[in-house]
C-alpha cells in the first residue's frame, strides 16, 4: 500500500508562552484529532508519564512537550470544552495519562474504536483502521523511540502528527457512511471469532504433528454453536431454577 503521512503545518510547543497561541487556534476548530506519546518501557509494571499530547485539525498539528510545559491549565480546559469534539484511539489512556499530570473533566471525547465495529471493521489497530479506509498504511518506525529527548526530530514530529490527523480522518470518514444493522455486526463477530477459533486449531494441530502426535478431530463451526446453544439453555434453566427456589423460601 502507498505511505500516508500528514504534509500540513505542524508546531511544536516547547516554550511556556507559546501555549495560549496554540490553545487559541485550537478552540476555533469544531473536531480534532488527539494522540499521545509517552517514553516507552521496556521492563513489566515500569511506565512513563505522557511526555507529548499532539492536537491536530487537517491542516495544522499542534504537538504540545508536557515535559517541557507541563499539563497548563488552559490545555485541561480545552480538554473539558465541550464546543469541541475530540477524536482518539483507545482515547481512555490518553485521557487518563492527561489527567495524571493536570485533572480536568473530559468532555466531548469520542474513541473511533467504539465506532468502528458499526461499520464493519473489527481490527482495533490505527495502521488497519486506516488502511481499511483509505488503501493506504502509516508508518509506526518511530513509535518506540524517546519521546523525552531534549529536541524531537523531523521524524518523530511527522510521525506523532500523523497519528492525530489519521484519526480525526478516519472519523470523518466513517460520518459520511450509515452504520450496519445490528444483525449484521454481530454476524461478522461471529464469523471473526470462528476465524480466530480455527486459526488457534491449526496452530496446536502444528506442533502436534511436529511432535508426531495426530491432532484430535474439532468440532465444526455447527457444532459449536450447538454447543453454545446448550450451554445458554442450561444457564438460563439453572437461572430459573433459583429463582424458583428463592421465592419458595419466601413463601414458607
Amino acid at each position: 500500500m502507498p505511505v500516508a503521512a500528514f504534509e500540513g503545518e505542524v508546531i511544536v510547543v516547547d516554550q511556556p508562552e507559546m501555549v495560549h497561541e496554540a490553545v487559541r487556534w485550537l478552540k476555533k476548530q469544531r473536531v480534532v484529532g488527539v494522540d499521545t506519546e509517552a517514553r516507552p518501557s521496556f521492563k513489566r509494571g515500569l511506565h512513563y508519564p505522557t511526555a507529548l499530547v499532539q492536537i491536530a485539525s487537517r491542516r495544522r498539528c499542534y504537538l504540545f512537550r508536557l515535559t517541557h510545559v507541563g499539563m497548563p491549565q488552559e490545555l485541561a480546559d480545552f480538554f473539558a470544552d465541550e464546543r469541541i469534539c475530540k477524536v482518539g484511539l483507545a482515547f481512555r489512556d490518553d485521557i487518563n495519562g492527561l489527567r495524571r499530570r493536570r485533572d480536568f473533566a473530559p468532555a466531548n471525547c469520542v474513541d473511533v474504536q467504539s465506532m468502528v465495529a458499526k461499520y464493519g471493521i473489527l481490527d482495533l489497530g490505527l495502521q488497519k483502521i486506516f488502511a481499511i479506509c483509505f488503501g493506504k498504511k502509516i508508518s509506526k518506525t518511530q513509535q518506540l523511540t524517546n519521546w523525552e529527548n531534549t529536541h524531537l526530530t523531523p521524524e518523530q514530529a511527522r510521525y506523532a502528527s500523523t497519528d492525530a490527523w489519521a484519526t480525526l480522518l478516519i472519523y470523518e470518514e466513517l460520518l459520511k457512511h450509515e452504520p450496519l444493522p445490528a444483525d449484521e455486526v454481530a454476524a461478522l463477530k461471529r464469523a471473526e471469532k470462528e476465524r480466530q477459533i480455527e486459526h488457534q486449531q491449526e496452530v496446536q494441530d502444528q506442533r502436534l504433528r511436529e511432535q508426531g502426535i495426530e491432532p484430535p478431530r474439532h468440532l465444526t463451526p455447527e457444532e459449536r454453536e450447538a454447543h453454545r446453544a446448550e450451554k445458554r439453555r442450561e444457564a438460563r434453566k439453572r437461572k430459573r431454577h433459583r429463582k424458583a427456589e428463592r421465592k419458595r423460601r419466601v413463601d414458607n
